[in-house]
C-alpha cells in the first residue's frame, strides 16, 4: 500500500505564522495543474505498482480548486495507479471556501474526508493570524459538510499564542466537541523563520510565544480529549476510535508515498525526493518533461533516526524489534541513552516497545534527539 500527496500552492491570504510554500496569485493555476498532471505521468513508476490507499490534497488551500479541477487530478491518479476501493481521499479546506454550492459540488468528486482549518472560533484571533475566514464561517462550514453527508471530518486548532487565554482555549475545545467531529488536530503556535510573525516579534511589535502557556494548554487539551473518548494517537492528533488519519498515520509508520506539486516530498523506502519550491520553475521544468526534484539516499543512520522521531510521537510507540530490523544491535546502543528518560518518567517500556508518558509528550522532540544515532 502507498499514498499520494498533491500540493496545491495557492492561498487567498498569507497567514502570519505559515512557512509552507504557496502563492497568493492564482494567475498560473491552470499551468500548474497541467504540470502536476505531467508529473503524475512521469512519476507513475515511483511507487512500483503498489496499491494507493490514501490520496491527500494539501497546501496551500486545495479548496480553492473547483470540483472539475479536483476530478482531473483524481482521474489521472486512478488511470495511472490501482486505487483501493476504500481509499481515504482528503481535501484540506478553509471554512470560507465551503459554502453550500461548493460543498454540494464536492459531493460529485471522490473526496470522502475534509480537513478544515478552523484554528480558532474568535474573530480577534483569526485577524491576528491573518486568516481569510471569520469565526461564524468556521462553525457553519462544518455543519454544511455534515448536512451534505460528509461524516469523516477533522478540524485544526492552534494554541499557545498571546491572544489565546485559557478561557478562550477551553471555549474552542468545547465548540469542537459540540460540532461532533471525529478527529481533531491541534498545534502549538511556532515561530518559523522568515514568516511575518517572526518579523513582528523581532521588531517587538508582538510578544514572543510563552512556553509555559503552551504546555499548560496542551495538557488541558489532552485531559479534555480523553474525557470525551478521543485517543491521542499522535502528539498533535486526536480521534474517536477508528477515525485515524490513514494518510498521516502512514507517514509515521514509514509507508511509501509520492508527492506531486512544487515543494512536495516523496519517499519510496530507500530515498527521499523533494520538488523545487518555486511555481514558475516547477512549471517550466515539467513543460520540458523534467521532474524538478532533488534526491537523497537514506543511510542506515537516517532510517534509524527517522523511525525514532516518528514512532515515538504515536500511540503505537517505538518498537525495539523494528529498530533492530533496520540495524541489528541498535537496541543495545539506544537503551543506555534512554535510561535518564525512564528515571524522569518521560518514557515507559512495555515488553519490546517504548512509549512517551503524558509528561514526556511535552519534551518529545528533545527526547527523540537525545536518542538519535
Amino acid at each position: 500500500m502507498a499514498g499520494i500527496y498533491l500540493h496545491i500552492p495557492f492561498c487567498k491570504k498569507a497567514c502570519h505564522y505559515c512557512d509552507f510554500h504557496f502563492s497568493t496569485s492564482l494567475q498560473y493555476k491552470d499551468d500548474l495543474l497541467q504540470a502536476m498532471l505531467k508529473e503524475l505521468e512521469l512519476q507513475k513508476a515511483y511507487l512500483q505498482g503498489e496499491t494507493i490507499e490514501t490520496i491527500y490534497f494539501g497546501g496551500g488551500t486545495p479548496s480553492l480548486l473547483s470540483a472539475a479541477e479536483i476530478n482531473r487530478l483524481l482521474d489521472a491518479v486512478t488511470r495511472l495507479h490501482t486505487v483501493a476501493a476504500n481509499a481515504e481521499i482528503t481535501l484540506e479546506a478553509n471554512p470560507d471556501d465551503l459554502d453550500r454550492q461548493k460543498v454540494n459540488d464536492l459531493r460529485q468528486t471522490a473526496i470522502n474526508r475534509f480537513s478544515i482549518g478552523i484554528q480558532s472560533f474568535f474573530d480577534d484571533d483569526l485577524l491576528w493570524m491573518n486568516r481569510a475566514h471569520q469565526a461564524s464561517e468556521a462553525e457553519a462550514s462544518v455543519m454544511r459538510a455534515q448536512d451534505a453527508g460528509f461524516e469523516n471530518i477533522t478540524v485544526d486548532l492552534i494554541y499557545g499564542y498571546p491572544l489565546l487565554t485559557d478561557t478562550k482555549w477551553k471555549h474552542n475545545i468545547e465548540k469542537v466537541f459540540g460540532l461532533d467531529v471525529p478527529h481533531v488536530s491541534a498545534y502549538s503556535m511556532t515561530v518559523e523563520p522568515q514568516t511575518a510573525l517572526a518579523s513582528f516579534i523581532s521588531k517587538k511589535k508582538q510578544p514572543p510565544m510563552n512556553e509555559q502557556q503552551s504546555a499548560a494548554q496542551f495538557t488541558y487539551l489532552i485531559e479534555a480529549m480523553e474525557k470525551q473518548g478521543f485517543e491521542q494517537y499522535e502528539i498533535s492528533n486526536f480521534c474517536k476510535p477508528g477515525h485515524y488519519s490513514r494518510h498521516n498515520s502512514n507517514y509515521w509508520k514509514g509507508i511509501k508515498y509520492l508527492g506531486v506539486g512544487p515543494s512536495a516530498h516523496s519517499f519510496n523506502g530507500e530515498t527521499r525526493q523533494w520538488n523545487v519550491a518555486n511555481n514558475a520553475k516547477y512549471i517550466q521544468s515539467l513543460e520540458l518533461g523534467t521532474i524538478p526534484a532533488e534526491t537523497e539516499v537514506l543511510t542506515e543512520k537516517d532510517r534509524l533516526n527517522e523511525y525514532i522521531m516518528t514512532s515515538l510521537r504515536t500511540m503505537w510507540g517505538l518498537s525495539l524489534d523494528s529498530l533492530n530490523l533496520i540495524a541489528p544491535g541498535a537496541t543495545d546502543e539506544l537503551l543506555p541513552r534512554a535510561a535518564e528518560f525512564f528515571e524522569r518518567e518521560w518514557l515507559t517500556r512495555k515488553e519490546h516497545t517504548l512509549y512517551l508518558t503524558p509528561q514526556g509528550k511535552l519534551y518529545a522532540d528533545h527526547i527523540a534527539s537525545e536518542l538519535f544515532f
